[in-house]
């Protein structure tokens, strides 16, 4: 996330959230930001809420996950939700949204939608 310029914003049970301001390094042919930028840090959110659900001795990694890229991902920020469905003892299914922000406020558009299957991993 480092290398991204990402940032952690939000972390309850269940629930984490990342930030990611614009950065023309990560963006495409069209000026667009990259559906690689917008994967990773959604991915990570789901990851992370996952683990939120989980005992401290356990860690996680992605076993699957769907997205759909609902627009061209333009705009100065974008926030990256996601969201435990389910947690079972060996994989927690998420959910997850990308939204984008252009000025100033709360007004946003949903730019990606994600399901992710985590596995539970036990260190």
């Amino acid at each position: 996330m480092l290398t991204l310029g990402a940032q952690l914003l939000l972390v309850k049970d269940g629930e984490v959230q990342i930030g990611l301001p614009f950065s023309s390094h990560l963006s495409q042919q069209h000026g667009y930001l990259h559906a690689g930028a917008t994967t990773s840090i959604l991915d990570s959110a789901c990851g992370y809420a996952a683990l939120t659900k989980l005992a401290p001795d356990f860690d996680v990694v992605t076993a699957e996950f769907k997205i759909n890229l609902l627009r061209p991902a333009v705009g100065e920020r974008f926030l990256a939700i996601g969201r435990v469905q389910n947690a079972g003892k060996t994989l927690t299914v998420c959910t997850g949204e990308v939204r984008v922000f252009s000025g100033v406020g709360d007004e946003h558009k949903v730019i990606a939608i994600m399901q992710a299957t985590i596995a539970n991993i036990r260190r």
